[in-house]
This record gives C-alpha cells, structure tokens and sequence, in this order.
C-alpha cells in the first residue's frame, strides 16, 4: 500500500471508451482492500492542502460561483488564469514541513467543484499549466512527498462547475443535472480526467470524492484495483468528532483555521494545544487526522499555519508511538483523559489533557478502566 513506485501499471487503456482491461482487475475485486484500510488507519495522521485558482482571491473554495453573476464569473474565468503566478512555491518545504510535523500522507486537490485542475490534463484549457505559472504543482508535490516517504493522495470532485456552465446549467450542488450519473457528457469527462490522475501519477495510492462517487469509484477500482477510496467508500466528517469509538476505519477532516482556501484577514486559528488534544480525541476514537493547510497568493504556507505544523511535529518527535500504528482501548477516555492501544503490542497510552502539569511536581493519577 505505501509504495511510491512510478514504475508502469500493467494496464492497457483504450482512450475514449470506459474499456479497461489489467492483470489486477481480471481478479474482479470491487471495494477497498480490507488491508489497505488497515495500513491507513495505521498512517494516523495526514495533510490535507486546499489550492485551487481562486487562492488568489482569498475567497471560500469554489462555493461563491453558487448564485454569483455571470460577469463575476466570466470575470473570474478569463482573468484570473493569468494572474495565478505563486512564483514562491517549492514543493519540497511543503514535504519537509509535512515530514517534520510527522505527517504519513498527503492528499491534494486535484480538481475543486469550479473545475479548474491543478495538474497537467488534456481534457481542459482550464487547468494550472495554462496559467501564467505554467506548472504542474500536482506532479511535483506528488514527487516531492515521495521522496518523504509520505503517502500521497488525489481529492477529486465529480462536481464540475466550469464543465456545467459551458453546457449551460444551473451552478449548484444538488439540481439532478449537475450530477454525473444523470449526466452521460460529464461522466465521461470525469472518468477521462480519473484515468488521467492515476495513470499519470501512478504513485497515487488514495482517491478522496467530494461529491457523488457512484460510477467513478467503480471505475478507479477498474483502473487500478489497489487504490484506496477515502471519501466515497469510508467515513470522512468534516469539522466534526464522533461522540464515541466507531467500528470501521474513518477519518476526520478539519481545517487549520475557519475556511478550507486561503483567507487573507479576519482568520481566527487554533492554538497548539487544540490542534493536539483534537488530534488525540480522534486517534481515540479510532480515526485518522486529516489537517488542512492552504497556499497563499505567492505559493507558500501561510505562516500561522506552518507554526502549528511545527508544534505539533514538535509533539510526534516525543509521542509518536501513541498515535501511530494504534487502535482504541475498550473506552476511549477517562474524563479527560484519553487512551489509545498500540495496534500489535500489550500497550494503553494515556494522554492527560486539560490538565497542565507543573515542571518537575509529582503526581498520582488512578485509571479505572485499565489494569
């Protein structure tokens, strides 16, 4: 499952069609590997980065195209691929800021609901390499995070709005003909751009599908019957916890600060230590960590972020065998205390928060649940 191999897939694809024909799929295996969720619920914790064109608005991701004028959007559309220059970007700080704030994956924005593609695609003009930067920041962040050892991840949206809006259909998330599956035209547009992401990026190892997977799931599982569906076959709340342990794999994706993209002013974050506690909670409570950061208009981490990324790197450097590779214990807190089991050991971690505990004092804590 972590492998970061680009040798070739034995896959032979015929452009243009839905034909797929490999070694793998002739296996006939629909559905993620049962042991593919078991090795990224060992990962624990990964980075999730909200880039798209509109970084350099500083607006919410994609939404405000909902209901927006068409000369905004016209605007939009024809300006700003010419304005999208974050000549600061170096794709390895990102992964060696990942890899000191003790991140096992990576997933990254492929293409958000507006439609516009942050890798090098030839189904759309739309799409970084067309912009004044004319790179392909999905491919070098996947080789950056790689050479990390840092498993790396597509998010990917069925949701198209550009695709809609020159087929000349209402923007919106929940009308029937924005959906692909009552959309042959658009199904087909996506499934070209999937096979694109996983065959020309074959060190991909997860799909993450925010929005209607049916269909392009099945097809993923076609293309390549090792990949890992995240969002469209498991759990993924956003901006929330479960209230107790859950029984399957599951991952919780939460922002840094209070928006997915960049926000310029008025951001309100975190501090150190509820980005820790939160992460203990969901580790717990048998989930993964999926914490957002963004880029600026320039290409790089805002730096209240990159601050929290450090401190909590500076937390796995000393607790790191607590939150890797566990599961949970038979309950998952004591008040506020918190426990994880390590995965094939005879080992309970208990974390104590909202506690502090005084420079070199002694203390006596009973736990109830754990002989």
């Amino acid at each position: 499952f972590m492998t970061t191999s680009k040798k070739p897939l034995p896959v032979d694809i015929t452009i243009g069609s839905d034909h797929v024909s490999s070694r793998e799929a002739s296996r006939g295996r629909i559905g993620n590997d049962p042991s593919h969720e078991e090795s990224f619920t060992d990962m624990g914790v990964g980075l999730f980065i909200h880039w798209s064109l509109d970084s350099q608005l500083g607006s919410v991701i994609s939404h405000w195209m909902c209901g927006a004028d068409e000369k905004i959007i016209d605007r939009f559309v024809r300006e700003y691929p010419t304005l999208f220059n974050p000549r600061e970007f170096v794709a390895d700080d990102w992964a060696n800021l990942a890899k000191r704030s003790g991140m096992r994956y990576m997933m990254f924005t492929t293409k958000h609901h507006k439609g516009f593609c942050m890798y090098d695609t030839k189904t759309t003009d739309f799409n970084v390499v067309k912009t004044k930067f004319g790179r392909d920041i999905f491919g070098e962040m996947t080789e950056a995070f790689q050479a990390y050892d840092i498993v790396t991840g597509a998010y990917f949206s069925p949701l198209d709005f550009h695709w809609c809006r020159n087929e000349g259909k209402e923007l919106h998330f929940a009308t029937p003909e924005v959906l692909p599956v009552n959309n042959p035209g658009l199904m087909a547009y996506n499934k070209e751009q999937l096979k694109e992401i996983l065959l020309d990026y074959p060190g991909i190892e997860m799909v993450f599908f925010d929005g209607p997977p049916e269909g392009l799931r099945e097809y993923a599982w076609e293309i390549r019957p090792d990949i890992l569906v995240t969002r469209g076959e498991i759990k993924t709340p956003e901006q929330e916890i479960p209230d107790d342990i859950l029984p399957s794999p599951w991952e919780a994706c939460f922002t840094l600060g209070c928006q997915w993209n960049y926000k310029a002013t008025n951001e309100a974050y975190m501090s150190g230590t509820e980005l820790i506690n939160q992460v203990i909670e969901i580790r717990a409570k048998g989930g993964n960590a999926l914490m957002n950061v963004t880029a600026d208009p320039l290409g790089r981490i805002p730096v209240e972020q990159q601050r929290l990324l450090e401190e909590f790197g500076l937390f796995m450097f000393f607790n790191q065998e607590a939150i890797y590779d566990v599961r949970p214990w038979k309950v998952c807190r004591e008040g506020d205390i918190w426990f994880t089991k390590a995965k094939d050991a005879p080992t309970v971690y208990a974390f104590i928060t909202n506690d502090p505990w005084p420079l070199g004092e002694r203390r006596e804590i009973t736990l109830k649940n754990v002989r």
